[in-house]
């Protein structure tokens, strides 16, 4: 296996902040598996950046109504700090808007057509003649040939899950103007995928069929079994790189020609930060290239990537392409447009210094070979049960007990102790796990060596010992500090804030890999630990964990709204409630201002009951003289009030107008005052 790593993890799209399925598919077992191979002292370098060009980036702007620029900048930003918080230790995270991107990408596209890799071909396309563009497939909706969807985009059903294509739409309409869009000629550059098939058959499916994850291999399969056929490289749209020849002015390089290129721009832009050749790590044979992505890119980093790298000629193959299936959050698929999701940056608001229980929590639910589910419930009975309760009560322990017995010194044991074995063989069979990609049981492997610790010093009973003996409460605590510390660096590529708390505790420094397996002693006999040790977990409460099932539950019935700008549904009354309000038609008689008040009208109302005075803040929306005669409805059983020290008696019913205006809610007809309604 090559000393050299060279680890991408997929660039998330810049039109929305990253969440727990991104952490839980790509990100959070790329981190793992970059820190891990950093510890075995492996030449690493790990590179990643927000996805800027894009139907998804130019659809975002508009809904907004900004530049394409502007949410890029925006959601770059969120998405980098995001990674930060969450201990994603990206040794590069760029953007395909650099200047290095777009030298790297356009260079790359050159290269591709001086050596005629490419084919011309002229088509028609769907052109909005409102608008002056042509329509990507995502800016073409219509009905779904399959099963009748009246919102089917071009290039898919998002309900049915059908893939399409914008001809076999039903009745066509552009999203720029809604008008029917027309077909018009236009020529785009085309990378024959055919002409790899040999290539790609041989690399992958005769090269990588055993060591390969079943849903890659098995898709790549699919795909060559059907047939490969060449695919546009240059699209015509007005955000993107553009492509870099004389006769393509307005077309730009296709998304998926652009993004992969990422990877490479990147890493000479880390390259030349750290005195580095980047063609060590792209063109060299000894070095390994994985991808770290989700399923819904397989196609593009093992049919169109690597055909392009072929075509090139200078680079190397990527050694695996680790792709996770997807995430659902509380048994529902999750989803950006529904906001049903768990967004990472507003997780590190709501659970600060918790970022290692999130992912923890990820990572015993990674979607490793299938999809997999996260649940609130679940993700506390993880902190509690196992975070708090076995590992964090294990290095508590050791820690109090060390101070409460021994000043907190490690006091003498016996380095050949058959339990010190544990910690070699936790730490060779966490390695062997991680090398296959096998993240769930890598992180089985490390909490078995905290039940391993627990189990121990429950065993031995050190709190009872210590009066009778003491050689044995020494022995106890010397091998239960080892534990302790080799847990701490092997929790380091899952758990790094957890590592660093566990260093700080007991005054270490971090070890590489192998000294952890293959040292008995950790630390020594004699060493000073922290006199008060900082408890490594808490406790999350009921509480807390309800606020965010509640937030969940208004985001559902947020999406059952009709009207996106209505206010959501007050609490619940019962019928009772109900028959208690008096409901009736009133007309205002008299009106004024109230001094020394911009929004209070002073209302005199007859509602054929009474003749009374009521205070209501409309004198924004309508002058006295408009209200007087009309006829409105008021809730007449309403306590008593002052207000400006005018006692009002009673509430009119309004609506609040798109412009912000008030509104009163009136009958259709003129009817008697008094009438009740309900």
């Amino acid at each position: 296996m090559s000393n050299r790593k060279m680890i991408t993890a997929a660039l998330p799209y810049a039109n929305g902040p990253v969440h727990i399925g991104h952490l839980a598919g790509v990100y959070i077992p790329a981190d793992v598996y970059t820190r891990f191979q950093r510890r075995l002292g492996k030449d690493v370098a790990f590179i990643c950046g927000s996805d800027e060009h894009g139907i998804p980036i130019t659809i975002r702007a508009k809904k907004e109504g900004v530049m394409p620029q502007d949410i890029v900048d925006k959601y770059h930003e969120i998405i980098k700090k995001s990674f930060s918080d969450l201990g994603i230790s990206f040794d590069e995270y760029s953007r395909t808007t650099s200047k290095k991107h777009y030298e790297t990408s356009q260079d790359f596209f050159k290269t591709l057509y001086e050596k005629g890799k490419f084919t011309e071909e002229v088509s028609e396309q769907y052109f909005d003649e409102q608008a002056g563009e042509f329509l990507a497939d995502r800016y073409i909706v219509g009905t779904c040939p399959n099963c009748g969807n009246e919102n089917a985009y071009g290039d898919q059903c998002e309900k049915c899950g059908t893939t399409l294509s914008p001809s076999e739409l039903i009745n066509p309409k552009s999203m720029l103007s809604g008008n029917v869009p027309v077909l018009k000629a236009t020529k785009n550059w085309y990378l024959p995928l055919n002409e790899y098939e040999s290539f790609l058959n041989e690399w992958i499916i005769e090269g990588h069929k055993d060591d390969w994850k079943p849903n890659v291999y098995g898709q790549v399969k699919s795909w060559l079994n059907d047939g490969l056929k060449p695919r546009a490289m240059t699209r015509d749209l007005n955000w993107g790189v553009p492509v870099p020849l004389p006769d393509a002015n307005g077309k730009v390089l296709y998304v998926w020609f652009d993004a992969p290129i990422g990877y490479i721009s990147f890493t000479k832009e880390w390259a030349e930060k750290n005195g580095k050749d980047w063609k060590d790590y792209w063109q060299n044979e000894e070095s390994d290239l994985v991808h770290f992505i989700g399923k819904d890119n397989i196609v593009f980093h093992c049919i169109i990537f690597p055909s392009m790298m072929k075509a090139h000629g200078d680079y190397i193959m990527p050694k695996n392409v680790p792709a996770f299936e997807f995430l659902n959050l509380e048994n529902d698929k999750i989803s950006t447009s529904r906001n049903w999701a768990v967004w990472a940056h507003e997780y590190v608001e709501d659970f600060p210094g918790q970022q290692d229980v999130l992912r923890y929590a990820l990572l015993s639910s990674a979607p490793e070979t299938k999809d997999n589910n996260f649940t609130w419930k679940d993700f506390q009975t993880k902190n509690n049960s196992e975070l708090v309760n076995i590992f964090g009560n294990f290095i508590n322990r050791v820690a109090v007990l060390t101070n409460k017995f021994f000043d907190g010194i490690v006091p003498e044991g016996d380095i050949n102790a058959p339990e010190l074995d544990q910690i070699k063989k936790s730490a060779i069979e966490i390695k062997n796990y991680l090398d296959n990609y096998e993240f769930r049981n890598a992180l089985t492997a490390f909490m078995n060596l905290a039940r391993f610790g627990n189990g121990y010093l429950q065993n031995e009973e050190p709190w009872k010992t210590f009066e009778n003996d003491l050689e044995k409460t020494k022995n106890t605590l010397f091998i239960g500090a080892q534990i302790a510390v080799a847990l701490g660096n092997l929790s380091e590529p899952f758990l790094p804030f957890t590592a660093q708390k566990i260093y700080d505790i007991f005054n270490v420094e971090q070890l590489d890999w192998n000294t952890v397996e293959r040292s008995k002693v950790l630390i020594k006999a004699g060493h000073k630990i922290v006199e008060k040790a900082p408890l490594i977990y808490s406790k999350i409460e009921d509480e807390v964990i309800e606020a965010q099932i509640q937030k969940l539950e208004q985001t559902k019935q947020n999406n059952k709204k009709t009207n996106p700008n209505a206010n959501s549904m007050k609490e619940q009354i019962v019928f009772d409630d109900f028959t208690k309000i008096d409901l009736r038609t009133a007309t205002i008689t008299e009106a004024e201002k109230v001094e020394k008040a911009d929004k209070l009208l002073k209302l005199t109302v007859d509602t054929g009951v009474d003749v009374r005075t009521v205070v209501s803040g409309i004198a924004e929306s309508f002058t006295p003289e408009e209200v007087i005669g009309k006829q409105v409805m008021i809730l007449l059983n309403l306590a008593p009030r002052k207000i400006r020290g005018i006692e009002s008696q009673g509430m009119l019913l309004l609506t609040t107008k798109p412009d912000g205006k008030l509104s009163f809610v009136t009958p259709d007809d003129d009817v008697e005052n008094g009438i009740e309604i309900g």
